[in-house]
């Protein structure tokens, strides 16, 4: 968006991060787990857990998720576009737009086919081959990482933007926005942000008419954000001596997170290191991917598991209260009990589609830099729990399928074993039987994690209007997944790039028309 707009107009992007360039931690999909498992300061991931108890990571670095996720890319589909209003046909152009600097078609690794394979045997069909788009049946998307696995970041198409009418501040760490209240309607005019040594600054956004400040922080630090300027529920903000400058009870309000199950596959060989390329799109409302290749050596297995590690896990069987870091660490050496070959392998990943439970964020205290209190209500509507155990016995089959038998052999005691040991992996606690009704309810409470999907808390129609303008307020807009009523596609990725086109295009031809030039 910001490259869009600088086209015809000066734009200053706040980056509260550093840069994804030179972080090989950042750059290369070997490592990618390790930017999710640091928790320092100065990490491009910055580490939370909700209240449900579910370990999850937000974005700290210029290029935010695309800088820090597994890399998949696939767009949403015509119905969702339809559904939420967008033009179609700007929708089309903006998703090629982003593809042509920074998707690749991955490397299709044997254990990627033969997921592939086994999602096309179990009944999830037709094969739709490579392609971005989201259809039914079985496919293999883009990926940002490139064929020699170094990953391509949205911070990459800043160089689209015009670098004359382009500023970018990294470490800049907005604290508010502020607002001139003396007319009838609080006009956004700035906000106050803190350089890397803390000192504080004032931007300004120029005088002119059109003039506007777009908050782009995400699903976590959009609504927060509002929140700490003054925008949300008037006595939650006056709980914390907040002024209100527009009491909005929605802020915050109706967040989603993805649930997301996992089953370990051991295997018999060892397998390349891969993260999610094929997709098994349901009719259940289930969408089943695959990673493979992590823990290849004794030091890494005590350190993490790749999409399931433990830091990355969950401990929603440990009260809130209880959730020290002796805690974390005492969940952690439990991990380092499971056999060496368990990760000889890889991972099933169950995710919930369009999940019925809803959560909500509020504030912990005044600070920005610090997490807001953040809860999902994972599987809290009987619907997700039914969706998760369908999706369950599709990885069960999956694991049988004989496209799998030339990694592994997986009969039915096998496959128990197997989900016994994803729920020892993740939290200790194993259902007695894993084929029934009531255990496997169990199984998916027991093992929820996170694939950082979470959206929702500035919905259209409460937050922001259609045009993504905050309500209530003048010239400031949200614009990023924090307004999404669901997760588009099976990733979201590719849809939060595009939206950030598709509205900077916007933007421009309602102000300029043709003379806009784009």
């Amino acid at each position: 968006m910001a490259a869009t707009l600088s086209q015809n107009y000066s734009v200053l992007l706040l980056e509260r991060g550093g840069v994804p360039f030179g972080n090989i931690n950042v750059s290369f999909m070997s490592n990618f787990h390790l930017t999710l498992v640091d928790t320092s300061p100065a990490s491009a991931s910055q580490y939370f857990v909700s209240t449900d108890g579910v370990f999850n990571a937000r974005a700290r670095v210029l290029g935010g998720g695309t800088s820090i996720n597994a890399g998949f890319y696939t767009r949403a589909s015509t119905r969702y576009v339809k559904r939420v209003g967008w033009d179609a046909k700007l929708v089309n152009e903006s998703y090629p737009w982003v593809e042509k600097q920074i998707v690749h078609e991955p490397v299709f690794e044997p254990w990627q086919r033969a997921v592939r394979d086994g999602l096309l045997e179990v009944g999830i069909s037709p094969d739709n081959g490579f392609t971005y788009d989201h259809m039914y049946g079985t496919k293999v998307g883009g990926t940002i990482f490139d064929k020699y696995g170094r990953r391509h970041t949205a911070a990459e198409l800043l160089s689209s933007g015009n670098q004359q009418n382009l500023t970018v501040l990294i470490h800049a760490r907005v604290q508010k926005i502020i607002f001139d209240t003396t007319g009838k309607k609080p006009r956004a005019i700035g906000v106050i942000f803190k350089d890397e040594n803390g000192v504080d600054h004032e931007a300004f956004i120029s005088r002119r008419r059109r003039s506007e400040i777009i908050i782009s922080c995400g699903a976590i630090g959009s609504p927060h954000m509002l929140l700490l300027s003054g925008i949300g529920p008037k006595e939650d903000l006056e709980k914390l001596n907040i002024s209100v400058v527009h009491d909005n009870k929605f802020v915050g309000k109706h967040m989603s997170d993805n649930p997301l199950n996992t089953v370990y596959v051991p295997l018999t060989r060892p397998v390349k290191q891969s993260l999610i390329e094929t997709v098994g799109i349901t009719k259940m409302g289930v969408y089943i991917e695959a990673s493979s290749g992590y823990s290849q050596s004794s030091d890494s297995i005590h350190c993490h598991h790749g999409v399931a590690s433990a830091e990355i896990g969950q401990l929603s069987t440990i009260p809130p209260k209880r959730r020290t870091q002796e805690a974390i660490n005492a969940f952690k050496q439990n991990k380092k009990n499971l056999p060496h070959e368990a990760f000889h392998g890889g991972f099933i990943l169950a995710k919930i589609a369009h999940p019925k439970s809803k959560g909500h964020l509020i504030l912990n205290n005044t600070n920005p830099d610090d997490n807001p209190i953040v809860t999902f209500n994972y599987f809290s509507h009987p619907r997700d729990l039914q969706k998760c155990m369908k999706g369950i016995r599709i990885v069960e089959k999956l694991v049988r399928s004989k496209h799998f038998l030339n990694f592994t052999k997986c009969d039915k005691v096998t496959v128990d074993k197997l989900l016994n040991m994803s729920v020892a992996a993740n939290v200790n606690m194993i259902p007695k039987h894993t084929n029934d009704t009531k255990s496997l309810k169990q199984f998916c409470k027991d093992t929820v994690i996170t694939i950082w999907h979470y959206h929702g808390g500035c919905h259209v129609g409460q937050v922001v209007n259609k045009d993504y303008v905050v309500r209530g307020v003048h010239r400031l807009r949200v614009i990023d997944g924090s307004t999404f009523r669901e997760s588009p596609g099976t990733n979201p990725q590719a849809t939060v790039m595009m939206l950030g086109r598709y509205m900077g295009v916007k933007i421009l031809r309602e102000r300029l028309g043709r003379s806009a030039g784009i």
